[in-house]
C-alpha cells in the first residue's frame, strides 16, 4: 500500500474515461480530487489487508461490511475496536443511566463509542465531515473519498514507521523502567514495614521477658529467705527431737529398772503385816512417785509425739519447699536460657535495626534514583512533546506543501488535460490531413499511371508510325 501519486492519477484518469456521462462524480476541490483513488485500487488495498472486498461492495455498500472495514482500520492505526471501547461505554452508561443501564442496547452503545474514536482518526486523516450516517447508510462517493484519505494516510504512516517505532520504543522502555522502580520501591516499603512490625513485636516480647524475669527474681529472693527460716526451724526441731528422744529413753530405762526392783521386792511381800505395811507404804510412796513420774513421762511422750507430728508436718513442708526450690532452680535455668535467647534476639534485633537502617539508606538512594529517573522521564516527555510539536509543525508544513503540490498537480493535470485535448485535436487534424494527403498521393499516382500508360501508348504509336 505504498503511496504512488502517478498510479493514483493513472487510475483516476482511467475511471474518468471509463465512466459514462450519466455516472460522473460531483465536483470536488483540487486536493480532494488529487487524494481520491480508483475503485479497483481501493478494493485491492482493502483485500490486501485481509478483508474480502470487491468493487461491487464499494458500488453497493453494506453497512455491516463497511463497519467491519472501518473497525479494521481503527484497530490497525489506533488499536481500538468495539470490544476495547465496551468497558468505558458500559461505565459511562452506568454513571449516566444508573439503574436504567439496559435502556441502551450494548451494540448501539459500543457502536457510538467506536464512532467517536473513528471520527478522531478521520479528522487526523483529513476527513472533517465524517458523520454517523457514513456507518449506517454509506454511499459510494463518500466511501471512495474516506477510504482514499485513509489509505493515503496509511501509506504516509508506513514511510514514517522507523521514527514512530523509535519514539514508541523509548517511551515503552521508560515506562517499563518506571514500573520496575515503582515495584521495587513498593517491595522495599513492604519489607521495611514488616521489619518494623517484627522489631516492635520483639521489643514487646523482650519487655515481657524482662518483666517476668524481675518477678521471678523477686519471688526467688522471697523463697530463699523462707528456705533459710525453714532450715533454721528444722535444725531447732531436730535438736529438740534428739533431746526429747534421749529423755524418753532415759525414763524408759528407769521404768524398767523400777519394774525389775519391784520383781525383786515381791518375795518380801510374804513378810509380816507391819513390815509389809511399812513396805507397802514405802512402795505406795514409790508407786505414787513412779505414777507421777510416769504421768509426767506420758505427758512428755505425748508432747514429744505432738512435736514429732509437728516435725513430720514441718518435714513435709520442708520437702515441698525443697521441691519448690528445685522448680525455682529449673525456672532460673530457663530464665538464664531465656536471657541468653533474649541476648541473641537483642543481637538479632540490633542486626535487624542495622538492616532497617541499610534498607532506609537504600530506600533513600532509590528515592533519589527515582527522582532522577522521573526528572529524566519528564525531560524525555518534554523532549517528546517538543519533538511531537516540531513533528506536528513539520506535518502542517508538509500538509501545506502537500496542498500546494496538490494544487500544482491539479493545475498541471488540467493543463495536461487541455494539452491532451489539443494534442488529440491536432492528431485528429493531422490524421485527417494525412488521409487527404494519402488520397491526393493515390490520385496523383493513378494520374501518373494513366499518364505513363498514355505516354507509352503514344510512344508505341510513334514507333509504329516511324
Amino acid at each position: 500500500m505504498d503511496y504512488n501519486g502517478r498510479a493514483s492519477q493513472q487510475f483516476r484518469s482511467q475511471n474518468q474515461t471509463s465512466r459514462g456521462p450519466g455516472q460522473g462524480r460531483p465536483k470536488q476541490d483540487d486536493s480532494d480530487a488529487f487524494m481520491r483513488l480508483s475503485d479497483l485500487e481501493i478494493a485491492g488495498c482493502i483485500s490486501d489487508i485481509g478483508v474480502p472486498f470487491s468493487r461491487d461492495d464499494l458500488l453497493k455498500p453494506q453497512p455491516q461490511q463497511i463497519q467491519k472495514v472501518f473497525e479494521w482500520f481503527a484497530e490497525l492505526l489506533m488499536n481500538i475496536t468495539r470490544e476495547t471501547v465496551e468497558p468505558a461505554m458500559r461505565a459511562a452508561a452506568e454513571d449516566v443511566c444508573k439503574e436504567y443501564v439496559d435502556i441502551i442496547p450494548p451494540d448501539t452503545r459500543n457502536l457510538m463509542g467506536f464512532y467517536a474514536s473513528l471520527k478522531k482518526l478521520l479528522v487526523e486523516c483529513g476527513i472533517n465531515d465524517f458523520s454517523f450516517s457514513d456507518l449506517l447508510r454509506p454511499t459510494h462517493d463518500r466511501l471512495v473519498r474516506i477510504f482514499s484519505y485513509i489509505i493515503n494516510f496509511v501509506r504516509f504512516r508506513e514511510t514514517q514507521t522507523a521514527t514512530i517505532d523509535e519514539h514508541f520504543n523509548k517511551i515503552e522502555t521508560t515506562k517499563g523502567r518506571i514500573d520496575t522502580l515503582y515495584i521495587e520501591n513498593q517491595d522495599m516499603e513492604a519489607r521495611l514495614d514488616e521489619m518494623r512490625r517484627e522489631r516492635k513485636m520483639m521489643e514487646s516480647q523482650a519487655k515481657e521477658k524482662m518483666k517476668r524475669n524481675e518477678e521471678l527474681k523477686a519471688k526467688l529472693l522471697e523463697l530463699t529467705k523462707g528456705q533459710a527460716k525453714v532450715a533454721e526451724r528444722m535444725e531447732k526441731a531436730k535438736s529438740e527431737k534428739e533431746r526429747l528422744t534421749g529423755v524418753l529413753e532415759e525414763k524408759t530405762e528407769k521404768c524398767l529398772v523400777i519394774r525389775q526392783e519391784s520383781e525383786k521386792l515381791r518375795p518380801y511381800a510374804q513378810q509380816s503385816s507391819t513390815a509389809l505395811q511399812a513396805n507397802l507404804t514405802e512402795l505406795s510412796e514409790n508407786l505414787a512417785r513412779d505414777k507421777g513420774l510416769t504421768e509426767a513421762l506420758e505427758k512428755r511422750t505425748r508432747a514429744l509425739q505432738t512435736s514429732a507430728d509437728t516435725f513430720g508436718v514441718v518435714t513435709a513442708d520442708v520437702s515441698s519447699c525443697i521441691k519448690v526450690l528445685e522448680e525455682v532452680s529449673i525456672e532460673l535455668q530457663k530464665v538464664d536460657e531465656e536471657n541468653v535467647d533474649a541476648a541473641k534476639r537483642r543481637d538479632a534485633l540490633l542486626e535487624r535495626g542495622n538492616n532497617v537502617r541499610e534498607v532506609e539508606r537504600t530506600e533513600a538512594l532509590l528515592q533519589r534514583q527515582l527522582a532522577r529517573w522521573l526528572e529524566r522521564t519528564e525531560t524525555l516527555r518534554k523532549g517528546s512533546a517538543e519533538k511531537a510539536e516540531a513533528a506536528k509543525k513539520r506535518m502542517e508544513e508538509l500538509r501545506s506543501v502537500h496542498r500546494k503540490l496538490t494544487e500544482e498537480r491539479g493545475d498541471k493535470g488540467r493543463e495536461m488535460e487541455r494539452r491532451r485535448v489539443r494534442i488529440e485535436q491536432t492528431e485528429k487534424k493531422m490524421a485527417d490531413l494525412k488521409e487527404n494527403i494519402e488520397t491526393e498521393i493515390r490520385d496523383a499516382h493513378d494520374e501518373y499511371l494513366k499518364m505513363d500508360a498514355h505516354i507509352k501508348l503514344y510512344i508505341t504509336e510513334m514507333e509504329q508510325a516511324v
